[in-house]
């Protein structure tokens, strides 16, 4: 990883690493926002708008205090009373000199104080920018930068705690094992090739058979966890299905915990796909309500059922809904025909608080008026996705770009082993392993190019 401030990647408005400054809270009304700034002449630039109470400026302040003072205008009229903290270059979050503004927290009032920090030399950061930096000046790789917008974006505990292990660099200590024994046998490899009158042991393929075993073990099973990683942070793609009136949306709003779907009794009422998110078992769902499954003759809702079949057809799961309170029917056999056909797919007999008209194995019991049985409906989910050996925290690949870099590393450790076996000439073999250095450099951003970092960081938020 490079912490040249010529890295190709590097921000460069106004000079390469400028002061920036931006607000790093939501635009809300709230108790407390924060303004950050960063970058080499943070300290004057935050001395030209803060005055502490107390006299010294910020400038002379020891690190990671926080001062109460006065924050002003270009025009020297007063903006707030607030508290102000510096953290000085390379021990901060971007390697740089920076400073936070914790201000009341009015949007006006941010914004105002955004615009003084313009006036004294700061220009507005981009989205991303603090935590690119941070990649850049070697505070952190790329699998953690990708772990800070996980780490905000979560939706559950879970990728909640595996976002914020990867940003302890899980992942890249799991891979940098990998990435030290690979470079040792290019190492020793050169070294007999470049020194050849030194005393340095010959170099032999056969005495790194059992470390290329060991990288393809390691890297198989990271690449394993992309599965599961992809579940917990994106959720899984589960549509609701049943013939009209069986309770699909009053499931949907139930599981939801408020009134999303309109409910009458009028078949027919859903008529497009309705997509929400709710954490069941544990488990991220994408919940799609669908149509009733029916033969019609209106366009409109024929248009649904279709999408309905479609929507089933691209579920990780389906959540089958059956109304047992009446007798089972045509249009009930083509739900569960569509339900069968899925990956995964729950039986949910509903109504339970009527009398039952049908029984079946392996249906769960639930009324979406009442609540009833929803805990075992959660229970199944839980079952459905819940691995049997345990991932220790953050060693989990939870984007395509992770496990495309580790798939492929993977691959040219697989033909250097194959390359040995064929008893290929060492410096064959040397090519598969480089290349597996180059793929785990792109998963860590040793090496990387400008447009997959500008991908990453364009999911970032400004002030972050």
């Amino acid at each position: 990883m490079s912490n040249d401030k010529n890295h190709p990647c590097a921000a460069r408005e106004g000079g390469a690493f400028d002061t920036i400054a931006a607000i790093s809270t939501g635009q809300v009304l709230s108790a407390i926002g924060i303004v950050r700034v960063s970058g080499p002449d943070t300290l004057a630039v935050v001395d030209r708008v803060f005055t502490p109470l107390s006299g010294a400026s910020m400038s002379q302040r020891a690190d990671r205090r926080l001062i109460l003072g006065k924050l002003a205008a270009a025009d020297g009229a007063v903006l707030d009373i607030c508290l102000a903290t510096v953290s000085r270059g390379p021990n901060s979050y971007t390697g740089e000199d920076t400073a936070e503004l914790q201000c009341h927290g009015s949007p006006v009032v941010l914004r105002a104080v955004l615009d003084s920090l313009f006036a004294a030399g700061a220009r507005q950061a981009k989205a991303g920018e603090f935590t690119r930096r941070a990649f850049l000046n070697g505070r952190m790789d790329l699998t953690q930068a990708e772990a800070v917008i996980d780490l905000i974006d979560a939706e559950t505990p879970q990728i909640a705690e595996l976002a914020a292990a990867q940003l302890d660099g899980a992942i890249r200590k799991k891979t940098d094992a990998v990435y030290e024994e690979l470079t040792a046998i290019c190492s020793h490899y050169h070294a007999v090739i470049d020194y050849p009158d030194e005393d340095i042991e010959p170099f032999t393929l056969a005495q790194y058979g059992e470390t290329l075993s060991r990288a393809e073990a390691s890297l198989s099973r990271l690449l394993a966890t992309f599965r599961r990683g992809n579940v917990l942070k994106n959720g899984v793609p589960c549509a609701i299905l049943g013939r009209p009136n069986a309770g699909k949306s009053s499931l949907l709003n139930a599981l939801l915990g408020y009134d999303r779907a309109i409910v009458t009794d009028i078949p027919g009422t859903t008529r497009d796909t309705i997509e929400e998110k709710a954490v069941l078992g544990g488990t991220l769902l994408r919940l799609l309500d669908t149509a009733g499954l029916r033969d019609t003759a209106d366009p409109v809702e024929k248009e649904g059922v279709l999408r309905a079949h479609a929507a089933a057809e691209g579920a990780a799961l389906v959540l089958a809904v059956l109304d047992g309170s009446a007798p089972l029917t045509a249009e009930d056999d083509q739900v569960l025909a569509a339900a069968k056909a899925a990956p995964r797919h729950i039986l949910i007999k509903n109504k339970s608080d009527l009398p039952a008209a049908w029984d079946m194995d392996g249906a769960i019991s639930v009324s979406a008026l009442t609540g009833a049985g929803l805990d075992a409906l959660e229970a199944a989910v839980a079952a459905l996705f819940t691995d049997d050996e345990p991932i220790p925290a953050g060693e989990m690949l939870t984007n395509p770009r992770q496990a495309d870099a580790v798939g492929r590393a993977l691959d040219y450790v697989r033909a250097a082993k194959e390359a040995m076996e064929y008893g290929l000439a060492p410096d064959a073999v040397l090519t598969e392993i480089e290349g597996a250095l180059g793929a785990l450099g792109e998963l860590s951003g040793r090496t990387v190019r400008e447009d997959v970092t500008n991908g990453i960081f364009s999911r970032f938020c400004v002030g972050k």
